[in-house]
This record gives C-alpha cells, sequence and structure tokens, in this order.
C-alpha cells in the first residue's frame, strides 16, 4: 500500500466557546472521506476503545487529562503501516497538538512521509507538527494543512490545492 489516510475524528453535540457548532460527523472525518474520493486509497479511522464524552466541555477536560498525562489511550483496531509509503494523517487540534489517540497510533512508527492536516478553530496546527518530529524521527513530516473545522465541508479546493503542492495527487 503506497498511501493510506489516517484519521482521528470526534463529533459532539453542543457549541463550542466561539459559538459553532460541531459537526454530527467530525469535521476530521469529512475531510478524509474527500480525500480518499480524491486519491483513491484507503482510509483508516483511529478510533479509542474508551469512548470520549459527547459533551464539548466535558470532552476537553478528557483530552488535557490525556495531554497533561502523556497518555496513551489504548485503541480499537491496529492498522499495519509497515507497507505504507506516505501517511496522510487527519486531526483536530486538541489543546494545542494532536489527540493523544493520535500520539497512540504514531508509536513506533517508521512511516517515510507523513502529511499531516489540522482541523481547528482558530489555532492552526499548533504545535502538532513538532510533536510529529519528535515522535516520528525517522519519517519525513511534509508541509501540512491547517483546515478551520468549520469549513471541513467546503474545503475541496484547498485539498486539492495542497495534494497538488506536495505532490500527492498524481501518485
Amino acid at each position: 500500500m503506497k498511501t493510506l489516510i489516517a484519521f482521528f475524528s470526534h463529533a459532539g453535540e453542543n457549541y463550542t466557546s466561539t459559538g459553532y457548532k460541531v459537526l454530527a460527523k467530525g469535521n476530521a472525518k469529512v475531510i478524509a472521506e474527500k480525500l480518499q474520493g480524491l486519491l483513491n486509497c484507503e482510509k483508516f479511522e483511529i478510533e479509542t476503545i474508551k469512548e470520549y464524552s459527547q459533551n464539548y466541555e466535558d470532552c476537553c477536560k478528557e483530552a488535557k487529562f490525556e495531554l497533561k498525562n502523556l497518555e496513551f489511550p489504548k485503541l480499537k483496531t491496529e492498522c499495519d503501516i509497515a507497507n505504507v509509503e506516505n501517511l496522510v494523517l487527519v486531526y483536530p487540534c486538541w489543546w494545542g497538538t494532536m489527540p493523544r489517540a493520535v500520539f497512540t497510533f504514531l508509536k513506533n512508527t517508521k512511516v517515510l512521509n507523513i502529511y499531516p492536516i489540522c482541523t481547528h478553530e482558530g489555532s492552526g496546527m499548533g504545535n502538532s507538527v513538532s510533536d510529529l518530529k519528535t515522535l516520528c524521527p525517522n519519517s519525513n513530516i511534509k508541509l501540512g494543512l491547517a483546515v478551520r473545522g468549520s469549513s471541513a465541508n467546503n474545503c475541496d479546493e484547498d485539498l486539492t490545492k495542497w495534494l497538488k503542492n506536495v505532490g500527492l495527487l498524481n501518485l
């Protein structure tokens, strides 16, 4: 398998502090589905055994606790990424970086190239790119893309432009 899309997504039931309503599907999942249509490759959903709260405030507390304690939440299923050359990684920005479930997924990875896409509501990529470089020192962390979560449904043009820019669209 040359290219794989791996994503972690969470959907909630209420509004964020900025008044943005979380999409029922989860923004990262929306983007992963768009990417799969553009790249025609497999996708894998990173899911934890523990369910995160659907309540926005409670989920934030859970995510902060995991980050503070440097937890590696257990995943429902593993994904064999030994033969993956290009990993398109889609995740929300939680407390300035990737959700800890993404850390679990990437722990000890040997993927050649990682292309990060981060959904956010104002923080951009946060520290996630530097965290990726630390977590995956043997991988090439490519130019990432930050997508405002409230624009996830309408980011097709940005995704296509980014995929062409990083050389993934015509692989």
